[in-house]
């Protein structure tokens, strides 16, 4: 499942560009010339791609959990329904009290890494960044939660973020060149990269015995199909 993360994370990079190009945009330049702002721009996502990461870790440990208890398939199969149920709810469902608390307290956050100019406050407000409520990221989370194994999900999670670096350092980088209608024509194209993970988990779930694409996972085993 490691190709579904990245191509996840290339396709999701479209819509990161039209969310957080603004916070791309403007990272504060941490001086040195032209080779402290390109490096604080890799610190910059360094620092997403290690949150990233440590949520691949902890999806990682449930997944091997339920794995263990031979139901990762079950997980698999409701994660892809609900997925694809809150799509279809997203256009009337008000979003929950507690996500905008939490959203408030991350730009807070990424409010006071924005007033320091130094390399440690770029790699700040890159992992804060990665904590920002996003449906792509939580659906990146569900696929490392069926990837078999603790080291696998934060894999899976370290391959979609790299998957989004490209487009997301192209824009911290030059990102003044592309228009802010360009980058919000990109995040509307966020629902069909979450129906396909859908889908994806939904398949997987079915353990159809298709290696790598919907493998056997009965008795707890994921990886090798009967």
């Amino acid at each position: 499942m490691a190709w579904a993360a990245l191509v996840l994370g290339l396709a999701g990079s479209l819509h990161c560009a039209g969310m957080c190009g603004p916070l791309a945009l403007a990272l504060p330049h941490p001086g040195r010339g032209m080779g402290g702002f390109v490096a604080g721009r890799l610190l910059y996502q360094a620092g997403r791609l290690l949150t990233y990461m440590l949520m691949g870790l902890a999806s990682g440990v449930l997944g091997h959990g339920l794995s263990m208890a031979g139901v990762q398939r079950w997980v698999s199969l409701t994660a892809g329904l609900l997925l694809l149920s809150g799509l279809v709810a997203t256009a009337w469902a008000r979003p929950a009290a507690w996500l905008g608390r939490w959203t408030l307290r991350v730009k807070g956050w990424l409010g006071w890494g924005l007033r320091r100019r130094t390399m440690g406050s770029l790699l700040v407000l890159g992992m804060v960044n990665g904590l920002l409520p996003c449906g792509l990221v939580y659906a990146a989370a569900a696929l490392a939660a069926t990837a078999g194994g603790v080291w696998a999900g934060m894999g899976s999670m370290a391959l979609f973020g790299l998957g989004t670096i490209p487009v997301m350092l192209g824009l911290g980088l030059g990102g003044r060149a592309f228009p802010a209608s360009w980058r919000l024509r990109l995040s509307s194209m966020l629902p069909a990269s979450l129906a396909a993970v859908g889908l994806l988990l939904v398949l997987r779930g079915m353990a159809l015995g298709i290696p790598y694409l919907s493998p056997d996972m009965a008795g707890g085993s994921c990886c090798h199909p009967r």
